[in-house]
């Protein structure tokens, strides 16, 4: 890896733990990236936002781990199983687009507005949602749920030579029964498999959050602690 600026952000209260501080460490702009590159800095704790890549570097906190799987080691439990089994009932299928198929803002709108109309990222807007589906340095695909013919989910998901990063997932509130960002991390180790991919990269887990507890259902997985790679599960 050639050297590399980056910048650190000012303090600011944490999205996930409220008592504490946030800090990011990011790269700083106009600095040759590439997804070769980004594969390096995936392996060292850092995600994508944007074209923006950060990590995070707080005063007084440590408990955002990347986590990631191995297609080879992971073993489905009887619960995700009976998930995907029940998808497969409904007539529930999949796409990986390598390009957007269609206006994904009123779907993002309704997943937004249910599920975090108490966050900063309420109101939905378009182009916050722009920002999120494009790269241009890196290839970034879209993985797309359908229930009854429909459109009801979408993953942005990273994609380099090792890995898939799955980035963020958007559905309709109404069939959040059926779990669709579940299903998205289980189609993705398939397509990992298929691909010959090391890794699915699933961003950060914060223990103490509620809202990221599902990640530690995978297992096996590897999370980025304290500079180095160990294995849970």
């Amino acid at each position: 890896m050639h050297e590399l600026r980056f910048g650190l952000t000012a303090p600011a209260q944490c999205s996930y733990l409220a008592p504490q501080q946030e800090q990011l460490v990011f790269l700083l702009p106009e600095q040759p990236l590439d997804a070769a590159l980004y594969q390096q800095l995936l392996q060292l704790n850092f995600r994508r936002s944007g074209e923006q890549v950060y990590t995070p570097h707080c005063p007084a906190c440590r408990a955002c781990h990347s986590v990631r799987i191995s297609h080879t080691d992971f073993k489905a439990s009887r619960g995700q199983r009976r998930m995907l089994n029940k998808a497969a009932r409904a007539g529930w299928h999949y796409k990986l687009r390598d390009a957007i198929s269609t206006d994904y803002f009123a779907l993002f709108s309704a997943y937004i507005s249910h599920k975090h109309a108490d966050s900063s990222m309420f109101p939905p807007t378009r182009p916050q949602l722009d920002a999120m589906l494009g790269c241009s340095w890196l290839k970034v695909r879209y993985l797309e749920q359908y229930y009854q013919q429909q459109l009801v989910a979408v993953s942005i998901v990273d994609e380099t030579a090792d890995a898939y990063s799955a980035v963020y997932t958007f559905f309709h509130p109404d069939v959040s029964a059926f779990s669709p960002g579940l299903l998205a991390i289980l189609y993705l180790l398939q397509c990992a498999a298929q691909q010959q991919k090391n890794w699915l990269y699933l961003g950060y887990q914060i223990d103490e959050c509620r809202k990221m507890a599902y990640k530690a259902a995978f297992l096996p997985q590897q999370r980025f602690i304290q500079g180095e790679w160990h294995s849970f599960g």
